[in-house]
C-alpha cells in the first residue's frame, strides 16, 4: 500500500497533517496515522522542540486500534511570559494581578501578535519576542486580548496585524508591520527633537512602553483649581517655542521644565490659564526637507498631526527616552503640578479630527494597520474623506471610536491632571460616521434617516457622550467650531450647555472696526457684551466665547498692524501657502522700517486691540509672544519653522517691559479687579450705557470709527 499524505490548512489555526503509511506484515492490512502539526507563525522566530503522545494504529482484522507515538512538532515560545486568556477591558497595556493586560480592538483582522522589544533589540530594529493570540481563545467580538507575566523592566511592545488588503474595500492590513497600540501610554521611538532617525529614517520604528507599578509620580495633594471660566485669561503657548530662544536662559530650554521656569513670567502678565499647542506624540520630521528659502530644514513645529493621543510628546522632555518614556511623562506632569501651584489652570490642544497616517499614501502606523474601516471616514470604495484638510478625517462618530477619544480625555484629565480641551476643528466631530445609519448606531432604522458620510449632526453622539460624561462635563471644553471642509458653526456648536467656542467672528470683527473699515460700529459694541447675537439665543452666556485677536495660526499682533500682506516666502512655498484675508493694516507703511508717526500709530494700535480684548464680556486668550510685540516677519503660517519665527525672544520682552508689557500687565490687572468685566450673564441697558463723541449719543452709523460705553459696578 503506497503512503498517502493529506495537509489540512485553516489560517490563522495551525496546520494538521495525516500521514498514512503502508502496514508491516505483522499487521495483515493495518495503517498507521502519523500526525504532525505545525503553526503558521515564522516558525524561525521560535525554537522547536519534539514531544510524545499517542496515536492509533488500525488493526488487521479491520477494526481494532493499537497505540503507537507520533512526533508532533510545535513551537517553543521562549520562556519571558507566562500567558493566558486576558481580559478585553479595559483597552491597552494595564497592570493587573501581578501581570500586565493586553487588550486592542480590531474587527476585521484575522489574526493578532504582540511583539515585544527590549531597549537593546528596539535600537538594533530587532523583535525580542513574538506572542501570537489564539482568535479562538484570546479574542471577544472584535477584542484581541491576553494576560502576561513575566519581567517587563525597559521592555516596549507592539502589535501585528493580519488579514486583507483591499484599500477599496477600506482595509489596510499588512504584518510586515509593527504597530502602535492606540492606547499606548508613551511611545518610543527617537529621544531627541529633530534627530533623524537610523541611517536618516524621518519614520523610524516606533514602540509603546509596557507599563509597570514602580510608574509614580507624586502629586503632592494637587487638586483642580476648578475656576468659573468667566475668571479666565487664557494664554496660548507652544512648549518648545517658549523656551527655545537662547536668550531664555533656561536649564532646559524648549521642554516641559523649560516652561516651568518660566511659569512665573505668566503670573506676572495676569494669565490664570494655559493653553498648550499639540503636546501629543507626533513627528516633527513628517515634512522634514531642505528649505532653500530659509537655509535650514522644514519640520512640522507645530504638532498638528497626531500619532498617538495618550502618550505626551516625548521630545519636548529633557530626559527623552530614559526610562521608556516615564521620565517624560513625569515631566509634564511636573509642568501640570508646578502651574496648578501658581494659580493658572491647563489646557491641553487636542487634535481629534485627523492623524499622522494622511490618506492612501501616507504611512501605516498605528490606526490605519489596526482596523483603517472603523478609525477613518471612508467613501465606498475605500476612499479618504478630507474634511480636515491633512488627507484623512478621523471617524469620530463610530462607537468604538468615540469610546476611544472618551477614554484618552478621562485619561488626560484623571492621571496628568489636566483642566479641559481645546478641540482642534471640532466641528468634524459633528459630522456622521462612515455607513451611518439608525441602525448602526443607535440599535434600530430610523424613519427617513437618510444621512450620508460626512453629514452634519444636530446631536452628534461624540459630543452627546463627552457633555454627559461625569469626569468630562465638569472641565473646560473649547470648540474650534469649524472645519476645513467649509462646516461652519460659530454660535451654532452643539454644546449641552458647556461647550465653548473660539469666536472666530469676534476676531474678524475687531479686526475691521479698529482698522477703520466702515458698518462695523455695532457689530464692534456686540463683541464687548459677548456676543449675544451668537450666543444668547441658544441659552448660553457670555462665557461660552472665548474672544481673541491673533493665535498661533495667523499673524501676530505686532504683524497685523505692520503688513498688509502676507510674507511667507520663508516656508519655500512661493508664498502660496497661509490665509490671504487677514484683515489687517500696516498703518500707511509696509513692514518694518518705517517713519516715527507709524511707528507710533502702530503702537496705538496694538494698545487698542489688547484693551478690546480684555474690556469684552466673555473670556481673552492672547498668544504667546503678542505681550511683547513678536513679529514672524508677516509670516502668518510658520508651522514648519523651528527657529526665531516661533521662539519666544525674552530679550525683547525685556526691552519692551517698560513699554507694550507694562500696558498688557496693567490691563489684565484691571479686567481681574473690575467687577463689570467677566460677567456672568450679558450686559443689560441697566448697568450699561453707550456712548458717542458725546455722553449718552452713540454713532452706529456706517462710518462711526468711535464707540465708547460705562458700565455700572
Amino acid at each position: 500500500m503506497p503512503m498517502a499524505c493529506f495537509s489540512i490548512l485553516s489560517p490563522p489555526h495551525p496546520t494538521l497533517t495525516l500521514t498514512l503509511l503502508p502496514p508491516s506484515h505483522s499487521q495483515c492490512g493495518g495503517f498507521t496515522v502519523r500526525v504532525s502539526v505545525a503553526l503558521t507563525e515564522r516558525l524561525s522566530q521560535h525554537h522547536k522542540t519534539n514531544s510524545i503522545i499517542p496515536s492509533t494504529r488500525a488493526a488487521a482484522n479491520g477494526g481494532g486500534f493499537e497505540t503507537e507515538t507520533a512526533v508532533v512538532e510545535k513551537p517553543q515560545l521562549k520562556t519571558l511570559f507566562q500567558a493566558s486568556r486576558g481580559y478585553p477591558s479595559p483597552f491597552g497595556a494595564t497592570v493587573r494581578d501581578g501581570g500586565v493586560n493586553f487588550a486592542i480592538s480590531s474587527l476585521n483582522a484575522l489574526s493578532a501578535t504582540l511583539c515585544f522589544f527590549t531597549l537593546s533589540d528596539f535600537q538594533n530594529n530587532r523583535v525580542t519576542e513574538y506572542v501570537p493570540l489564539d482568535p479562538l481563545i484570546n479574542r471577544t467580538g472584535g477584542v484581541w486580548h491576553v494576560f502576561l507575566k513575566g519581567d517587563f523592566r525597559d521592555m516596549l511592545y507592539g502589535y501585528k496585524f493580519d488579514g486583507k488588503f483591499s484599500p477599496l474595500e477600506g482595509h489596510y492590513f499588512d504584518s510586515s508591520h509593527i504597530l502602535l497600540d492606540p492606547y499606548a501610554k508613551a511611545v518610543i521611538s527617537r529621544g531627541e527633537f529633530g534627530a533623524l532617525g537610523p541611517d536618516g529614517n524621518c519614520w523610524p520604528q516606533m514602540a509603546g512602553t509596557v507599563p509597570s507599578e514602580d510608574d509614580e509620580f507624586d502629586w503632592e495633594g494637587d487638586l483642580p483649581l476648578k475656576y468659573p471660566q468667566k475668571d479666565l485669561v487664557i494664554y496660548e503657548m507652544h512648549v518648545r517655542g517658549f523656551t527655545k530662544h537662547e536668550s531664555s536662559n533656561t536649564k532646559f530650554p524648549g521642554t516641559y521644565l523649560g516652561v516651568v521656569e518660566k511659569l512665573d513670567h505668566l503670573k506676572e502678565l495676569g494669565v490664570n490659564c494655559l493653553e498648550l499647542m499639540p503636546c501629543h506624540e507626533f513627528n516633527e520630521l513628517e515634512y522634514y526637507g531642505h528649505n532653500s528659502a530659509q537655509g535650514d530644514y522644514r519640520v512640522n513645529f507645530w504638532g498638528y498631526s497626531t500619532i498617538n493621543y495618550f502618550s505626551p510628546m516625548i521630545r519636548y522632555s529633557s530626559a527623552g527616552i530614559r526610562n521608556c518614556g516615564q521620565d517624560g511623562i513625569n515631566e509634564i506632569k511636573f509642568l501640570i503640578k508646578e502651574a496648578h501651584k501658581r494659580g493658572i489652570e491647563v489646557i491641553m490642544d487636542v487634535v481629534f479630527n485627523h492623524t499622522a497616517e494622511g490618506n492612501e499614501n501616507g504611512p501605516i502606523i498605528s490606526f490605519r494597520g489596526v482596523d483603517n474601516s472603523m478609525y477613518y471616514m471612508l467613501a465606498p470604495k475605500g476612499e479618504f474623506y478630507n474634511y480636515s484638510g491633512c488627507g484623512n478625517t478621523f471617524n469620530c462618530n463610530h462607537p468604538v471610536v468615540r469610546q476611544f477619544i472618551v477614554d484618552c480625555l478621562r485619561y488626560w484629565v484623571t492621571e496628568m491632571h489636566v483642566d479641559g480641551f481645546r478641540f482642534d476643528l471640532a466641528s468634524i466631530m459633528t459630522r456622521s460616521s462612515s455607513l451611518w445609519d439608525g441602525a448602526n448606531v443607535f440599535g434600530a432604522p430610523i424613519e427617513g434617516d437618510l444621512l450620508t458620510t460626512g453629514t452634519p449632526l444636530s446631536s452628534p453622539p461624540l459630543i452627546d457622550l463627552i457633555s454627559n460624561d461625569p469626569i468630562l462635563c465638569g472641565v473646560k471644553l473649547i470648540a474650534e467650531a469649524w472645519d476645513a471642509g467649509g462646516l461652519y458653526q460659530v454660535g451654532t456648536f452643539p454644546h449641552w450647555g458647556i461647550w465653548s467656542e473660539w469666536n472666530g467672528k469676534y476676531r474678524d470683527t475687531v479686526r475691521l472696526f479698529i482698522k477703520g473699515t466702515d458698518g462695523f460700529a455695532g457689530a464692534f459694541a456686540e463683541c464687548l457684551c459677548g456676543s449675544p447675537n451668537l450666543y444668547q439665543g441658544g441659552g448660553r452666556k457670555p462665557w461660552h466665547s472665548i474672544n481673541f485677536v491673533c493665535a498661533h495660526d495667523g499673524f501676530t499682533l505686532a504683524d497685523l498692524v505692520t503688513y498688509n500682506n502676507k510674507n511667507n516666502l520663508s516656508n519655500g512655498e512661493d508664498n502660496n501657502d497661509g490665509e490671504n484675508h487677514n484683515n489687517s493694516w500696516n498703518c500707511g507703511q509696509e513692514g518694518e522700517f518705517v517713519s516715527t508717526s507709524v511707528k507710533k500709530l502702530r503702537k496705538r494700535q496694538m494698545r487698542n486691540f489688547f484693551l478690546s480684548l480684555m474690556v469684552s464680556q466673555g473670556v481673552p486668550m492672547i498668544y504667546m509672544g503678542d505681550e511683547y510685540g513678536h513679529t514672524k516677519g508677516g509670516n502668518n503660517n510658520t508651522y514648519c519653522h523651528d527657529n526665531y519665527h516661533n521662539y519666544f525672544q525674552w530679550d525683547k520682552k525685556e526691552e519692551s517691559s517698560s513699554d507694550f508689557f507694562r500696558f498688557c500687565r496693567l490691563m489684565t490687572k484691571f479686567r481681574q479687579e473690575c467687577e463689570s468685566l467677566g460677567l456672568a450673564d450679558f450686559p443689560t441697558s441697566e448697568r450699561l450705557q453707550w456712548h458717542g463723541h458725546f455722553p449718552g449719543k452713540p454713532d452706529w452709523s456706517e462710518t462711526s470709527r468711535f464707540v465708547a460705553c460705562t458700565m455700572v459696578q
